[in-house]
């Protein structure tokens, strides 16, 4: 009790600054207690002596009852009456600190500066002073061992407590070392050790002298702010002309570690913000470093004095030099250092383990790993790490390696981040200019440190920038969550998207994109995979063999390589499903901006530049890759061919496509669009219904694209890759486009097809996939490359408005076929003669005739669509588009038998019997214009034909008498004709045989003998069967079903019953039909005349279809016998030889 009561008088002996002297001197030099007071003579050129205290203050006087008092002194008497309050007078501290606090403008006696510091250094370094301190910090200065082994008698043990005073519990001792502190800071003189650490440094930098007089000793704190400036100087240069030595750098680091609980301990940073506190700071409490930090916050506000900001910022990179210069950092987060083993060894001299990138590095690991940090550490590390993205001279990295840079193109923008949003933009190649590697690094180091992926407030630019679309796009993400990053990447080129976070995000995403870690989620979901596939460290750990930038490629191979060569990869190697989940989400991410795709922008930054430098809008960079892929080089060819078939296999990694195609995903798609796992589906599935009315223009290109990208390699189409892989190597290998697979496959699969193979060579799921490579191909000419390269120069000449999709540019080439260039006419044929074999290939007509084939033809055979539409084109229920386009394709049949293989088939062995002559003068890529056809019509005529092959040219002329263009021999040789004489009923828009029936009528004014023999050849055809002749058929329905429904159809036979019925006096016919066929009549009495039998096949014919003919045979047969009977007369006339005769 005697002990406690005992401190309770040294401080309070010690607060009121009455402390007496004995002896020899006293510690405040007293005066007698009689004569007046006599201040203490001072030489302005002369340091006091540590060893003579008491002759500092004056000679040893005799002590006064009520002590020696600062106010009373002469030197000081004026200053103090002009500076400091009156109640302040009785107080020595409360002088001191106002005379030492005074503003910056105002000068006080230079003998009262020399009276204050002899004071000072009195109270630092008398033996009496420091007994003081060991009564009231007894207990501490036990607990603490450093304190408890300093020599007594110097000034060391009130040093030591002021450097442990966190440590310090004991209220009284807390507030004795409180105000010691704030004495001891005010010169650097007055701090333990630092003198003999800093002298030379001090003198070699110029940062003031160590004599009295040199430097007005209350500005002393511009000394350390010097040293401090120099330290930070030295590590933002390459050339360390005078570095400052160890001991002093560490003693400058100490310093501004003991004053980062109170900014007034700073001095020269007190005196240059003492305005800007007042402004910005009021009503903060001074201590526990809260001023700093309010002070930090405002630092770029725009009234913050450039003198307090340079003072900031000189505290700021000292905090990042070593993390402990902040108080409330190296507090909250002691513990947790601790915990995660981050702490400095303090027998070691300081070293990178200090450093704030370090520090926040570390812990970020722990966050990142599930550890538990502090809330209140993880908040002070938010509030530092926003400081090194706001500020990039916090990094003397940065400063060091990017100055060049910075000069160059961001000069001038040092305010809230945006010189280091202008490096980024450099770095990313948003400028010409190209960024330093090792400066590109260093923004890397930074941007790890910082961690702004975790937290998109830590980048006040971004954040500013992006706040808008925040609160609208991402308002359901809680703030500062992760994933409002991702929200905004997804809103990336969207209506809601502004152009200035545009540029800030994209700016930050490519520096996050280049390290794994970077992306909290990604990093969360899958450091469990990385480290067991891809063999990875920790999170603030690097390795050679595994650098960051090639970890998430490692990742996105085991996810999407499910099987490699026909082998199914062990479940061992995979990705789990959230790691997926997530590795998705990045690729999508990455398809918006070619530049977020480390890999691809090295290796493909040539051909960027040779191929893309025009290609600047969204996406268009990649797109532009893979137009040109065969032109790239190896190593880019390999990374585009990579993203293309990974592409291929789940399309919403283009988030770009996804999003255009939206609509038609909702109305078409979405089953499948559904799936986590896509193989394929959604992209079959958008081509598909690439023409709905949901389908935009940029969902279209897209789509085009995609399906132009994957014909340069088959690997490019997943599905077809997966079914068709092991058949592509047993039967096309070493072909690499998938077009020329599909040639490959096809012909194989047609070629078992026509030779009735027992077993198909192409597997059942690969003959599947290719029908779909196939009809996709038929929907675009530019999908075929082997047919769009030769009509190029027709099509800009012939079609040049007309698109591509729909098959719209090949079916314009159909009909301009006559107008082609022969190698584009080559092409088109053998498309026509593939499509008429397998009609599902005929795009056009399986989308125009869609409907109708589910209603007429549902049970036909997909081969036999187009013979199933023909039977059903003239229904009351056939839809007029579809009509008008099966009207086209028998035109096109009609051009050439080989256009026709139902045709082709049933005359296969009349052909060549009848036709030989034209087959010999015949090309074998070029129509025949219908000769073969004509020939067989004529050999139908004269009942010559095959059973098979006369049904299948009756059908012919069946649909050629309704329809005069479906007769190509006809429309060459009649156009001049039809044009004069039957305008009217050629443009019809339906026709019915009509323009025939004209020609027939107006048969003496054709003058074209070639005509003429066209329509004569159509009379003729027309007395070989009464279905020819559609007009005389229609007339006469009645007549043939009352008189001739006997008869069988054909050869003539019920075209022969009706010219008996009209001999025939008991029968009478319909008007119309009695008038018609004796205009045919007449008119098969001039072709007789005008066109005589070419042989006797033709007489024969003319004979049986004659009305006469019952005459003209009996004639024939009466004539036979009267020879035949004079043969026999003439005989027996006639002596016989006899046998001499015959012998000899």
């Amino acid at each position: 009790m005697a002990a406690y009561s005992r401190s309770q008088l040294f401080l309070l002996l010690f607060l009121s600054v009455c402390l007496c002297g004995s002896g020899s001197g006293s510690v405040l030099g007293l005066k007698p207690a009689s004569g007046p007071p006599n201040p203490p003579v001072l030489r302005a050129a002369e340091p006091p002596a540590r060893d003579a205290p008491a002759a500092a203050a004056g000679a040893s006087q005799p002590r006064r009852a009520t002590g020696w008092k600062l106010s009373e002194e002469e030197a000081c008497r004026e200053d103090l009456t002009r500076l400091c309050p009156k109640h302040t007078w009785s107080n020595n501290l409360a002088v001191l600190e106002c005379l030492q606090d005074r503003r910056e403008e105002t000068e006080i006696a230079p003998n009262c500066n020399h009276l204050l510091w002899n004071y000072k250094l009195n109270l630092t370094t008398d033996p009496k002073f420091e007994s003081v301190a060991t009564e009231v910090c007894k207990s501490t200065i036990t607990e603490i061992k450093e304190c408890n082994e300093e020599e007594r008698g110097r000034g060391y043990l009130v040093s030591c407590l002021v450097d442990h005073r966190g440590n310090i519990t004991e209220y009284q001792c807390n507030q004795y070392i409180t105000k010691m502190t704030s004495i001891i800071f005010s010169d650097y003189r007055l701090i333990c050790g630092f003198m003999s650490k800093c002298k030379d440094d001090i003198n070699s930098l110029r940062c003031g002298s160590v004599n009295v007089g040199h430097k007005d000793v209350h500005s002393q704190g511009d000394v350390i702010a010097c040293l401090e400036k120099a330290l930070v100087r030295q590590a933002e240069q390459q050339d360390h002309a005078r570095p400052i030595k160890e001991e002093c750098q560490r003693a400058i680091l100490r310093v501004a570690e003991l004053s980062s609980d109170d900014f007034h301990l700073d001095r020269h940073l007190y005196f240059s913000c003492r305005d800007d506190r007042e402004r910005f700071c009021q009503n903060t409490q001074a201590g526990e470093g809260k001023v700093y930090k309010c002070l930090f916050n405002h630092k770029f506000e725009e009234a913050m004095s450039e003198k307090c900001r340079d003072a900031l910022t000189t505290r700021q990179k000292l905090i990042s030099q070593d993390y402990r210069v902040s108080y409330s950092l190296a507090k909250a987060c002691k513990l947790d250092l601790r915990k995660q083993r981050c702490s400095v060894d303090t027998n070691l001299p300081r070293a990178r383990e200090a450093r704030l990138s370090y520090l926040l590095l570390c812990l970020e690991a722990a966050v990142h790993r599930g550890r538990t940090v502090s809330g209140e550490c993880q908040g002070e590390m938010l509030d530092y790490r926003r400081m090194l993205m706001e500020d990039f001279s916090l990094s003397p990295e940065i400063v060091l390696h990017c100055r060049t840079e910075i000069e160059a193109h961001c000069s001038g923008l040092h305010r809230k981040g945006r010189t280091l949003h202008c490096l980024m933009r450099i770095g990313r190649g948003d400028r010409s200019a190209a960024i330093d590697s090792i400066c590109q690094s260093s923004l890397q180091t930074l941007i790890q440190s910082a961690d702004p992926g975790a937290d998109y407030r830590i980048d006040r630019a971004l954040n500013e920038a992006c706040e808008s679309v925040i609160q609208t796009a991402c308002k359901h993400i809680r703030t500062g969550d992760p994933m409002i990053l991702s929200c905004l990447m997804e809103h990336l080129y969207t209506e809601k998207m502004v152009e200035d976070c545009e540029h800030r995000l994209l700016e930050l995403q490519y520096f996050i994109s280049r390290d794994w870690k970077l992306d909290p989620m990604l990093y969360k979901k899958c450091q469990g995979d990385a480290a067991r596939l891809c063999h990875t460290h920790g999170w603030n750990e690097t390795s050679e063999l595994m650098p960051p930038g090639a970890v998430f490629s490692c990742l996105y191979r085991h996810a999407y390589r499910t099987e490699e060569q026909g082998r199914r990869v062990n479940a061992a190697e995979q990705l789990s499903r959230d790691c997926k989940v997530e590795v998705q989400r990045i690729l999508h991410q990455r398809a918006l901006d070619v530049k977020l795709d480390p890999e691809l922008q090295k290796r493909c930054m040539t051909d960027l530049g040779k191929w893309c430098s025009e290609k600047t809008d969204t996406g268009q960079e990649l797109e532009c890759l893979q137009d040109h892929l065969e032109d790239l080089v190896s190593g880019c060819r390999d990374v585009v061919g990579n993203l293309t078939e990974l592409e291929s296999e789940d399309v919403q990694i283009d988030a770009l496509l996804i999003r255009a195609c939206e609509p038609i995903i909702q109305a078409h798609c979405h089953d499948v669009a559904d799936n986590q796992i896509d193989t394929g589906d959604l992209m079959e599935c958008l081509v598909q219904n690439k023409h709905q009315k949901e389908m935009n223009d940029k969902c279209s290109v897209g789509v085009t694209h995609f399906q132009l990208a994957q014909m340069k390699d088959f690997r490019f189409s997943y599905k077809f890759k997966m079914a068709c892989k092991e058949d592509v190597l047993r039967l096309c290998p070493n072909i690499k486009k998938k077009v020329d697979v599909v040639i490959c496959l096809s012909t194989t699969v047609r070629n078992d097809t026509l030779q009735d193979v027992r077993e198909q060579r192409v597997s059942l799921k690969c003959r599947k996939q290719l029908r779909v490579e196939e009809l996709e191909m038929s929907e675009d000419i530019r999908l075929d490359p082997d047919l769009y390269d030769p009509c190029k120069s027709d099509i800009s000449r012939l079609c040049p408005n007309v698109n591509f999709g729909n098959a719209q540019m090949i079916e314009c080439l159909k009909e301009q076929k006559k107008q082609l260039s022969p190698r584009c006419h080559q092409r088109i044929f053998r498309l026509q003669e593939v499509e008429m074999t397998d009609p599902e290939l005929d795009y056009q007509l399986m989308r125009v005739c869609k409907q109708m084939i589910k209603r007429f033809c549902t049970e036909a055979d997909a081969r036999n669509v187009l013979q199933c539409l023909k039977q059903n084109k003239n229904s009351e229920l056939m839809d007029p588009k579809c009509k008008q386009m099966i009207t086209k394709r028998q035109i096109t049949q009609n051009t050439d038998y080989r256009l026709n293989p139902v045709l082709r088939k049933a005359c296969r062995a009349d052909i060549p019997k009848f036709c030989q002559p034209i087959l010999n003068k015949a090309s074998e890529d070029s129509e025949l214009e219908g000769q073969v056809i004509a020939c067989l019509k004529l050999k139908y005529a004269d009942q010559r034909l095959s059973s098979d092959c006369e049904d299948q040219i009756r059908v012919i002329l069946q649909e050629s008498a309704l329809d005069y263009r479906l007769d190509p021999q006809l429309q060459m040789h009649c156009s001049d004709e039809i044009s004069k004489l039957c305008a009217e009923e050629a443009a019809a828009q339906e026709q019915t045989g009509q323009v025939e029936e004209c020609l027939k009528v107006n048969l003496l004014k054709i003058k074209q003998e070639t005509c003429k023999k066209e329509v004569l050849n159509m009379l003729k055809e027309s007395k070989a069967d009464i279905f020819v002749d559609p007009v005389l058929h229609t007339a006469c329905a009645l007549d043939i079903k009352h008189h001739c429904a006997a008869i069988t159809p054909g050869r003539g036979r019920q075209m022969s019953c009706l010219m008996e019925a009209l001999q025939d006096k008991r029968v009478r016919l319909q008007p119309e039909c009695k008038k018609r066929l004796q205009d045919r009549i007449d008119m098969w009495s001039y072709a007789a005349k005008v066109a005589p039998a070419e042989g006797f096949s033709d007489l024969a014919v003319q004979v049986m279809t004659s009305p006469s003919k019952y005459y003209i045979v009996f004639m024939i047969a009466l004539s036979v016998c009267i020879l035949f009977l004079v043969g026999l007369l003439c005989g027996r006339i006639t002596k016989p030889v006899t046998r001499e005769h015959k012998d000899r």
